[in-house]
């Protein structure tokens, strides 16, 4: 396992080297780079996006990324893209158990599965939402995902990603973000692995504005890491697999991608410790909207209104006075997947699982099993530690539709709806 240093800082222009003068001095394009590299700039915004939202890298690389063969399409498997229309979208609760790890030896690419998704891809709005399941590394494989950004929150598992850009290691509590178009190699690190993907068809993640909050508190820039550069020269033949208008399509090359010996820009891979995020919460009565909790956001062309807000329930104090401390019964305007990295939810005590999935749809409502109502009526009101918990959400202003597979495999709960059974009316005409 390698000792990995990063570059730390969100969308902050980074520059790293594998050798020494790999990138050029005072300008990015020199007729000629040391080392003989090719210069190739990398875009993942419009090269007249606003300075402050701009986001370019500049890779000094042992060839250029057009040194491949032509793509053919191969099969989706169990990957889906918006907008898919293969079953109507229902407005009923739902949720799942996590996705089976697998038995037989399965890579990446392979234990890719389509959960969810909104929006449309091609016209770069919505979201995709997989799972991630492999046991073996990708050997001569490489992906890249020209739909949209990779936002992956790992729930089982530490696994090593080979990018363009460098190494990163990730593990259970941190995510990880790849930009759209870079590519990468996953290679489980000490046994399976297991998480969830948000495949952002929209704007590119940024960290959400703190408003009266001020100047500290959510996540700090300064706790973002990027790799160093980092390069191998490898003349094996390889095979890079690229999601393109949401199909698969494969091309050969004849060595491998990760060449970059040297890059400058604010187009990265970079991971974040949910651990460092600053939770702000009441110290007096009530219980605050849950974008208090927004870790990263994709913004619309609707202000204050996410295209996806990536938002986390992590371990906290709770001292709300007078208060119903679980989250209230509600019905958006918002769409909600959740999902569990470990621990138990203090809105749902049972049933909803580490490695497990739920989608309340816009307008749908709810809240609160009946057990939990019961239980947070008369409990204590005295502060009170929530340990061993971490929770997050996918929110977004679009209806969120499920795959097929998600609608009809044998871990979606068909008794969810039950939970609420036990609600009952409890009015007698008194205070």
């Amino acid at each position: 396992m390698e000792n990995l240093t990063y570059l730390t800082g969100f969308n902050n222009e980074h520059e790293t080297e594998a050798l020494p003068d790999a990138l050029p001095k005072g300008q990015f394009s020199p007729q000629k780079v040391n080392y003989k590299l090719y210069a190739e700039q990398f875009s993942s915004t419009a090269f007249t996006a606003p300075r402050a939202e701009n986001r370019r890298t500049w890779t000094y690389r042992l060839r250029p990324s057009i040194a491949m063969g032509d793509f053919t399409q191969i099969d989706n498997g169990l990957i889906r893209t918006a907008p898919e229309t293969a079953i109507p979208c229902p407005p009923n609760v739902l949720r799942w158990d996590p996705v089976a790890l697998p038995e037989a030896p399965t890579d990446f690419v392979e234990g890719l599965v389509t959960i969810a998704s909104n929006g449309d891809t091609k016209t770069q709005i919505g979201m995709g939402i997989h799972c991630y399941t492999a046991n073996k590394c990708m050997d001569s494989k490489v992906f890249y995902s020209s739909d949209g950004e990779m936002l992956f929150v790992p729930q089982l598992g530490t696994m090593l990603v080979r990018t363009e850009l460098g190494k990163l290691e990730v593990s259970k509590g941190e995510i990880l973000v790849i930009p759209r178009g870079i590519r990468f190699s996953i290679t489980p690190m000490d046994g399976p692995i297991r998480g969830y993907i948000c495949e952002n068809y929209g704007h590119p993640f940024v960290l959400p504005e703190r408003g009266p909050v001020g100047a500290n508190g959510y996540a700090n820039q300064r706790d973002f890491q990027y790799p160093t550069a980092w390069f191998e020269e490898n003349d094996t033949p390889h095979t890079v697999i690229n999601k393109y208008c949401g199909n698969l399509f494969e091309a050969p090359l004849s060595h491998s991608p990760f060449d970059v010996v040297a890059w400058v820009g604010n187009s990265a891979p970079y991971k974040y410790d949910l651990s460092r995020f600053n939770v702000i919460n009441t110290v007096s009565f009530d219980h605050p909207d849950p974008s208090i909790f927004t870790v990263l956001t994709s913004p619309s062309e609707l202000e204050g209104t996410a295209n996806v807000d990536f938002v986390i329930f992590p371990p906290r104090w709770m001292v709300a006075e007078q208060t119903f401390r679980p989250p209230y019964y509600h019905r958006n305007i918002m769409s909600e997947f959740m999902g569990l990295i470990e621990g138990t939810y203090d809105a749902k005590e049972h049933g909803f699982v580490p490695g497990g999935m739920s989608l309340h749809n816009c307008m749908t409502p709810h809240g609160p099993e009946a057990e939990v109502f019961e239980k947070a009526s008369n409990a204590d009101l005295s502060p009170q530690r929530y340990e061993n918990t971490l929770a997050f959400m996918f929110e977004s202003r679009y209806p969120i539709a499920p795959s097929e597979f998600a609608m009809n495999s044998d871990i979606r709960q068909r008794d969810y709806l039950a939970c609420w059974d036990g609600l009952k009316k409890y009015y007698d005409g008194k205070k």
